[in-house]
């Protein structure tokens, strides 16, 4: 049997989250128009899309941690939700450094119906309690396992052991966009044999966030992440649309296709995402450097006249797991330090 026939083994149970308002949110620097905003979410609705992602794509509250404000704060975040989401769930991304819990309480309180908690598997163990209490909270929680691939599948098991059972779901996320199908399949085989629920977050850096979303779905998931027009962070999503169209051209169109493409049609001429390095992008892809380190990389390497793979890959090799700022930063010491020595 071919491995693309698989999801319509699970199609009854399989979903298509949107987060074209969320993830998408990072291509116009937070930045929404409102009506926009309004119009999409109304045409979403009519959809069969089971879950709609909204708000700050780094996670509600994030501007407490320095970073830009959405434009459209919480409270307006929620009305817009609740007037054009009649039928349709919606939810918000978190981070436990800067997403208070008692907001997320507020947000339940206003219509808010699921939460995705984001956290590099290492860090599980320090905020337990966080997602305990959030399960305690909201009724649909889910753990999003942020650059699941820069650790090992086998020690997966070992830092969830504790997570709570209320939890709705684990996801697989291919944060760096540099992840495979067989690689998707691996862990995807891997956690779902402690969690019932798995979802996978794919980018799309070389291009196979949507060949690796039906890996995950053929490995066992049941929801898997979308954009309209694949707009999102880096090198963008998976597309919602193309993802509905494999599963109409396997045999069963349970998403409508046809008018998510026009959705994303009218995304793609409604927003003026900015400007992106597709060579930075194919670069993080192959070597795993997240896109959220690009700006510092490329001031690096302007300082010290380096190719940014160079850089990069000197950061990845330093790093025990995921390369972040104080590794690009001892890289780019070492580098200097080489050059000084040459």
């Amino acid at each position: 049997m071919n491995a693309l026939q698989a999801p319509l083994v699970q199609a009854q149970k399989a979903e298509i989250l949107d987060a074209t308002l969320r993830d998408g949110s990072y291509a116009v620097d937070f930045q929404l128009d409102e009506k926009f905003v309004s119009e999409l979410l109304a045409r979403l609705n009519e959809t069969p899309i089971q879950k709609v992602e909204i708000g700050h794509g780094l996670g509600y509250e994030a501007e407490r941690s320095g970073i830009r404000a959405s434009n459209i704060d919480l409270t307006r975040w929620c009305a817009l939700a609740q007037s054009e989401l009649t039928s349709t769930p919606w939810g918000m991304f978190a981070q436990p450094e800067f997403s208070r819990l008692s907001t997320l309480s507020g947000l339940c309180d206003e219509g808010m119906s699921f939460v995705r908690i984001g956290m590099e598997p290492e860090r599980v163990p320090d905020h337990l309690d966080y997602i305990e209490r959030a399960t305690e909270i909201c009724g649909e929680v889910y753990l999003n396992l942020m650059k699941t691939s820069s650790t090992p599948a086998e020690e997966l098991p070992a830092l969830l052991s504790d997570v709570t059972p209320a939890i709705a779901g684990l996801y697989v996320v291919d944060s760096c966009g540099s992840m495979l199908p067989s690689d998707v399949r691996r862990y995807v085989t891997v956690v779902k044999e402690h969690f019932p629920v798995i979802g996978f977050h794919g980018h799309d850096n070389l291009g196979m966030a949507n060949a690796n979303s039906i890996a995950a779905y053929d490995a066992g998931a049941v929801i898997a992440d979308g954009c309209l027009d694949g707009i999102g962070r880096g090198a963008g999503n998976a597309e919602t649309e193309s993802l509905a169209g494999i599963f109409s051209t396997l045999g069963e169109d349970r998403f409508d296709y046809k008018t998510l493409a026009k959705l994303a049609h009218f995304c793609r001429i409604s927003l003026e995402p900015l400007p992106e390095d597709r060579n930075m992008q194919v670069l993080g892809g192959v070597i795993g450097m997240h896109s959220g380190f690009f700006p510092l990389i490329e001031s690096l390497c302007d300082k010290l006249a380096v190719d940014p793979a160079s850089l990069m890959q000197t950061a990845v090799d330093l790093a025990p797991r995921s390369a972040g700022r104080t590794d690009i930063q001892a890289a780019a010491e070492q580098i200097a330090l080489r050059a000084q020595t040459v």
